[in-house]
């Protein structure tokens, strides 16, 4: 049976408060599995503005509502109102989660610092933040983390290594590149491993199949423009033919303002014979599988400004 692996991408202060309660609620409703991953320090969403200056930004900023779905309050952090400490503030609600059943993994200390700055940055860098988040999450669950999801699919070489060194035995940092109608540019593309300077590293990448709901509202597909009415038929649509997918959703969406969608992707995905699975369940799937490997590649995707980790150029196993 195919596996939809649900990530879930928890960005935000206000996300983690009120978006995680309302997704654990919905999952079980669904009878889904998931994999939640936390930002652990501070919120600082205020400093995305700078982003305006990204081609592609405003045209985002249009088409999905940031100030609804984020709350002009949460866009304050960090610039008019000081960044709340998110790891700090609700490890019950984080916790919350783990007594719930979810696997629960690691997204970045910092949200915006991170994804601003972890391509042009050096090893101690790297390194310092990570730490940072790998011993937050410790202290909070009690146990050292087992996955990781980089904040904006944004990566370096030195954090790839740095997965290897704590242990993970699998990450989801990147996506797969996509067409402009949401389908994947290769069907084959999937579960992989990093390769750097000669070296495959041990912690396989598995990469986000399907576009988001952010990428592809407000976007025109044929004579029609997607939106709240037709976004899960859409979706569903480039499910149809079964395989394993990997999913991403973000607390401060699917679990606030546009639950509704989510409501309708679960059950479809279950309609068409889905298991509604975790990051953990989809890489139990791949031990003593033979995984194809690359360099890490950077692309654009249709829907969302700037650059991010995109698998391309893969060697296959024995190769």
């Amino acid at each position: 049976m195919p596996q939809l692996t649900l990530k879930i991408d928890v960005d935000t202060y206000r996300g983690t408060r009120e978006g995680v309660p309302n997704l654990v609620r919905m999952l079980q409703d669904a009878g889904a599995d998931a994999t939640f991953l936390f930002s652990l320090g501070p919120d600082h969403t205020g400093w995305a503005l700078r982003r305006a200056l990204r081609p592609g930004f405003f045209q985002k900023v249009s088409r999905t509502s940031v100030v609804e779905h984020y709350g002009l309050k949460t866009l304050m952090y960090g610039v008019l109102l000081p960044a709340p400490d998110i790891g700090r503030d609700c490890a019950p609600q984080m916790r919350a989660v783990r007594d719930a059943g979810f696997e629960c993994g690691i997204h970045t200390w910092d949200h915006v610092v991170w994804q601003d700055n972890v391509r042009k940055r050096g090893s101690k860098w790297t390194e310092a933040l990570m730490q940072r988040a790998f011993d937050r999450f410790t202290d909070i669950f009690g146990v050292a983390p087992r996955t990781h999801g980089a904040a904006g699919w944004q990566m370096n070489p030195q954090a790839f290594r740095q997965l290897d060194a704590f242990g993970f035995e699998y990450a989801s940092d990147g996506r797969v590149r996509l067409n402009d109608d949401g389908s994947m540019v290769d069907p084959a593309a999937g579960p992989y491993r990093i390769t750097d300077a000669g070296k495959t590293l041990a912690c396989i990448q598995l990469p986000t199949t399907l576009p988001t709901l952010d990428e592809l509202l407000g976007r025109t597909s044929g004579a029609d423009v997607i939106d709240a009415s037709n976004i899960a038929a859409k979706l569903l649509g480039l499910t149809e033919t079964p395989r394993d997918h990997v999913f991403t959703l973000h607390a401060e969406l699917e679990g606030q303002k546009l639950a509704p969608i989510l409501r309708q992707l679960l059950a479809g995905w279950k309609s068409q014979g889905y298991t509604l699975g975790s990051m953990a369940g989809h890489h139990a799937k791949l031990r003593d599988q033979p995984l194809p490997s690359g360099e890490v590649r950077w692309g654009s995707l249709p829907g969302r400004s700037g650059e991010l980790i995109v698998e391309q150029d893969l060697t296959a196993a024995g190769g």
